[in-house]
């Protein structure tokens, strides 16, 4: 499995990572770049070879390269909660050209799950001894899955969090 070095920035640096993925992409991966290389214009696999050797005081550096980035993002009027934004609406413009492949694997996941979940609890499944913790742990995992998918199909409670505090401050 390759290393995600996307997702490290994201935890060690939340608005480099997520401007990352939007229109100010080429800023956020300058600015990761020059934090951890001294040049501008580092590849892909610069960087990600950078992020995963990293050591503690390059850490820093990107850490103080994300509160830089965020500065002058504001001082463009640009704030976080826009470059989520649009990174979800790049996400749902994606979503509009061919809705068919997450229908059929949303339906594929979700009438398989059930199934499976009908079959044993009417014990039509007979499970030895030793195959029921691994089921379990299986069961467990598909369990957790049908939340995203239905997070995926009617959003987030973030949003309806927001929606909830603007209405407050009416």
């Amino acid at each position: 499995m390759a290393f995600d070095w996307k997702n490290v920035v994201r935890n060690v640096a939340p608005i480099l990572g997520t401007a990352i993925g939007g229109p100010y992409g080429g800023a956020a991966v300058s600015a990761l770049s020059n934090a951890l290389l001294g040049k501008p214009d580092a590849s892909e696999d610069e960087l990600s070879h950078a992020i995963e050797k990293a050591s503690p005081e390059q850490l820093v550096a990107l850490r103080k390269a994300d509160n830089d980035f965020k500065v002058k993002m504001e001082e463009l009027g640009i704030r976080k909660e826009e470059l989520v934004f649009q990174d979800i609406a790049g996400a749902r413009k994606l979503f509009q050209i061919n809705i068919w492949p997450q229908i059929v694997l949303s339906a594929f996941y979700t009438v398989g799950y059930f199934t499976v979940l009908i079959l044993l609890m009417t014990k039509t499944i007979d499970l030895s001894a030793e195959m029921q913790p691994t089921f379990n742990i299986i069961l467990g995992v598909l369990t957790a899955a049908i939340p995203m998918i239905l997070q995926f199909w009617f959003g987030s409670s973030n949003g309806s969090k927001d929606k909830t505090a603007k209405l407050a401050n009416l």
